[in-house]
């Protein structure tokens, strides 16, 4: 798989929602999407579907809890079957999610343990050097935002911290991890290619006073990247806000010290939930709003990012909430402003509707009804009883994008035109 500017060179992708939390605790259920929806037992049909709608590549996850039950004594059984068959009779390149959330139950305090940045690189380089004859793309972690949302700052997910130190020492880890396990994988295997995938948002402010936090809560969008790429110095707008919540000043210059280079940016983004207003209620607090449900910013944060790190751009998730005709409409409206994008120079050289299939609601995590009552449809195909899954009418259409890219997204003149104007 390779990226370039033509349209055939183009990359589009589906994923299996592969999201594993498997630790419990009082009213915390386990949350496997593969065990919930059937994957463990369904892999070969439910690969098969990627095929059927023609995608080149698929974002599909390992679970680290499972493949790796005991420090450092790993059972690739399953997996032993599941990539030769996606890769070699499939075709389809894996964009391998080596971390969707979730560590081992051996690993105490899971992302907040010392060990975890050497422990995710040990397993990483691991499955590197057993598939680097299927493999060579890869996630090193899927959403940093969110892990240190639900992880540090919520308390909702193991290790349970809340607040922003509790934000801020899950996210400075997840950076060491990542950085970890760059260099594991690399030394594993030298062709390895990063997709460095985040859950990208946009915040507005309801009114002019508040402008000053949805500046301050776009900032802290790029926190994980800046870390990466050794933006956070003395100058960064967030120094002093790590500072007073636990980062230690050793830590980020170590990071400004030695820089990754990103591969490519994967961008994650829901219309329904990607859009933030803050506002205030009639009691004076501060309020935080879906908003611009339709998606209108998804092009400008597309280019933000491109502007930022000068790195190619794949979408790595997105999809609608709502029926068929509500997703229908933005897969056209988001095929629509790639292609805008790519002939104003900005390289977006990927386009991920996630999840391919039916998935399990969060919410069920925190739930007391049955598994039936959290199915939520955002994919192509929506889970039925016999057969195990229905086409919608958005097959058809990525198919007629897949099949014509020249039309859907058209070719990138000039690379960097957009950067090079900003």
């Amino acid at each position: 798989m390779q990226l370039g500017p033509r349209p055939e060179d183009f990359i589009w992708a589906t994923g299996i929602e592969d999201t594993f939390v498997p630790q419990t605790r009082n009213g915390h259920r386990a949350l496997d999407e593969y065990e919930l929806m059937g994957h463990y037992q369904h892999w070969r049909e439910d690969l098969a579907l990627a095929r059927a709608i023609g995608v080149k590549a698929i974002r599909w996850g390992v679970p680290w809890y499972r493949v790796e039950s005991l420090p450092g004594e790993f059972d690739w059984r399953w997996t032993d079957e599941v990539l030769p068959y996606l890769v070699e009779e499939l075709g389809i390149t894996p964009i391998v999610d080596l971390m969707h959330y979730g560590c081992p139950f051996w690993l105490r305090r899971e992302f907040a343990s010392a060990e975890y940045p050497g422990a995710v690189a040990r397993y990483a380089g691991a499955f590197a050097e057993r598939y680097k004859h299927l493999s060579h793309w890869y996630t090193p972690l899927n959403e940093p935002i969110v892990n240190a949302l639900m992880c540090g700052k919520r308390g909702l997910w193991p290790p349970y911290l809340r607040g922003d130190s509790g934000y801020i020492a899950i996210m400075m880890q997840l950076a060491r991890g990542i950085r970890a396990t760059v260099a594991a994988i690399q030394q594993a295997d030298p062709d390895a290619r990063f997709v460095h995938v985040e859950a990208t948002g946009l915040s507005r402010a309801a009114r002019e006073d508040l402008e000053v936090l949805a500046a301050e809560d776009q900032r802290r969008g790029f926190l994980c990247y800046d870390l990466l790429t050794g933006r956070v110095t003395a100058s960064h707008p967030l120094f002093g806000w790590l500072l007073r919540n636990g980062a230690s000043p050793n830590d980020l210059a170590a990071f400004a010290r030695s820089p990754l280079t990103l591969d490519v940016v994967g961008l994650n983004f829901y219309p329904q939930w990607s859009t933030q207003q803050i506002s205030v209620d009639a009691k004076g607090r501060l309020v935080y709003r879906a908003a611009e449900k339709d998606g209108a910013g998804f092009a400008a944060l597309i280019e933000d990012y491109y502007r930022r790190y000068n790195a190619p751009i794949i979408v790595t998730e997105t999809s609608a909430k709502g029926n068929e005709r509500v997703r229908a409409r933005w897969l056209e409206t988001s095929v629509a402003a790639i292609k805008r994008l790519r002939g104003a120079g900005v390289p977006v050289m990927g386009y991920t509707w996630f999840p391919l299939f039916t998935m399990i609601d969060w919410r069920y995590r925190f739930g007391r009804d049955p598994l039936e009552a959290y199915r939520l449809e955002l994919g192509l195909y929506t889970l039925g009883e016999e057969p195990r899954w229905r086409a919608t009418p958005l097959v058809e259409r990525f198919r007629q994008y897949v099949a014509d890219p020249a039309a859907a997204i058209g070719e990138i003149e000039q690379i960097g035109a957009a950067h090079e104007q900003a």
